[in-house]
């Protein structure tokens, strides 16, 4: 079948090319246009930095796929998360990463809308 008027169509695995030692947070792009951002985080022990919130324009949607971490919120409350779970995020929602489990990649998917 040919398609016309269309991008290519893509594919992938999401646990391909987990790499084993991250001296940072990895951060991929799958899938990005005007209205959406979709990417995979890898951690492992990673946390935010100390000073300083993530705050953004965009709702945030995040599900852990693999691993366990810990999300805080300026309003004190933290939030869990093994695989599985996931979380909305208001946009302008100030949050951090306070704890990835350490010895084991934390894979995540962002959604950004």
């Amino acid at each position: 079948m040919t398609l016309t008027n269309q991008k290519a169509v893509t594919t992938g695995h999401i646990f391909d090319a987990l790499p084993r030692d991250l001296d940072t947070e990895l951060f991929d792009i799958l899938v990005e246009n005007n209205n959406v951002k979709i990417e995979r985080i890898v951690s492992n022990g990673h946390s935010s930095p100390d000073s300083g919130w993530y705050v953004q324009d965009r709702n945030e949607w995040v599900i852990v796929l693999q691993g366990e971490a810990t999300i805080a919120l300026e309003d004190g409350h933290t939030v869990s998360l093994i695989a599985g779970t996931h979380l909305n995020i208001p946009a302008h929602t100030k949050h951090k990463v306070i704890w990835t489990k350490e010895k084991t990649e934390t894979v995540w998917i962002a959604v950004h809308y």
